[in-house]
């Protein structure tokens, strides 16, 4: 299958990242039990679909990247990475890939651990060999000193910093990225240290239609030749018709007028989620886009609109067949309460193929959140943003608009 997905510039780097990214946080079971096998599946599909940037990270975390097709119940899950499964899992789907290394970028984390916080430069060179280890790569293109705001940010200047410059130095590491939810900590960081020694930054839930704040920082960040990368453009499940998991920290002023603008698409026949997805993607500043790709269960859970293929399950048939079929419905209840009837499921585009075991049609649910966050990039270059829908969102939300939530520790 030809890659359509478009490549975008990551600051100075000489990276180019798909605009679309893989965040492999469910590879770590975060969404319940994944084979190897499905996960080789999720992350081939993702590549042949033209996904070249992969995420993961060795250590839970509360920044969490949410993307169109997620099973919402379930969203409070995605805040962990699995420990350090994720990374092990990741490595293997790669290397199941079996394509030239320079072909695919990984991204990895450090600073952040299952037993808390240490970004001491000690630490973190063991880090990046623990994560090789598990990833099966003799090098990672970025490693991100993760959630920032919860340590000393001049020690991230003083000490941090400049111990991942002589992994780079050492070829282990290609480039160096930050990631924090508070924009400041960004400007605090690239004001301390030399031009060009961070790369890269990774900012979350805030480029999206309730908060979009990033935008006013990314002349800075071009002039300081720092790639952006974007992730939950869901707002952590505030996006979505289910709204988030309980634990989520925005206002309920803001919950309640993000759960007004989803009944509203609604009842207009859009889906939120899909809206938000192409608004972040619109802005050609940010190189990617990264979203949580789900696990199989929830995978086969999920209850939204799939437009592009027809799933059909034939009783005179042995086999299961995939037929091309323009429409946009939700059958999942069909599927789910007569899986050996002739039913119908909706999901993005794919090749025509024929399956001997119906329990493929469960492997190939995995896919459906990857086919739709590249399906929403895809119908974004065809036919651009739905202007008219985003504007009438924006109008509900405008009273809550730009509001945040506060993360990590009081900096001196």
């Amino acid at each position: 299958m030809a890659k359509t997905l478009e490549l975008r510039p990551l600051g100075n780097t000489g990276l180019k990242l798909s605009s679309v990214g893989f965040g492999a946080s469910p590879l770590g079971n975060v969404f319940g039990p994944v084979s190897d096998e499905d996960a080789v599946g999720s992350v081939r599909r993702a590549f042949l679909l033209g996904i070249n940037f992969f995420d993961t990270s060795p250590e839970k975390s509360d920044s969490s990247f949410f993307a169109y097709g997620e099973e919402e119940e379930d969203l409070d899950l995605v805040r962990y990475y699995g420990g350090t499964l994720s990374e092990k899992v990741l490595g293997k789907a790669l290397k199941a890939l079996g394509v030239p290394r320079n072909e695919y970028i990984v991204s990895t984390k450090c600073g952040r651990y299952v037993d808390g916080f240490d970004f001491s430069a000690e630490r973190v060179t063991r880090s990046i060999d623990e994560s090789l280890e598990r990833l099966q790569l003799d090098y990672v293109d970025i490693l991100q000193c993760h959630d920032i705001e919860f340590g000393s940010l001049d020690q991230i200047v003083n000490e941090t910093i400049p111990a991942l410059q002589k992994l780079k130095e050492a070829g282990k590491i290609r480039f160096i990225g930050i990631t924090g939810l508070p924009l400041g900590v960004f400007t605090y960081v690239l004001d301390r240290v030399p031009p060009g020694t961070v790369d890269v930054i990774l900012s979350y839930c805030h480029y999206g239609i309730n908060d979009s704040t990033l935008e006013d920082l990314l002349p800075y960040l071009k002039s300081k030749g720092v790639g952006v990368i974007s992730a939950s453009p869901l707002a952590m499940g505030l996006l979505t018709e289910s709204g988030p998991p309980e634990w989520h920290p925005a206002s309920p002023e803001l919950k309640a007028a993000c759960q007004a603008a989803a009944a509203f698409c609604k009842e207009k026949g859009k889906n939120i989620s899909k809206l938000a997805m192409q608004y972040s993607l619109s802005n050609k500043d940010i190189s990617s886009i990264l979203v949580g790709m789900n696990s199989v269960r929830q995978s086969s859970m999920n209850h939204g609109s799939y437009p592009g293929v027809l799933f059909a399950v034939n009783p005179s048939c042995s086999f299961w067949k995939l037929l091309p079929y323009s429409v946009e419905k939700n059958l999942r209840c069909l599927v789910e309460k007569n899986l050996r009837q002739l039913v119908s499921l909706i999901i993005s585009n794919c090749d025509i193929q024929l399956y001997e075991d119906p329990i493929v049609f469960w492997k190939l649910i995995a896919l459906v959140p990857v086919e739709e966050n590249v399906a929403a990039a895809k119908e974004l270059g065809i036919f651009g943003k739905d202007e008219k829908s985003l504007s009438e969102i924006e109008e509900i939300l405008k009273p809550v608009k730009n509001q945040t939530w506060p993360s990590g520790i009081s900096q001196s």
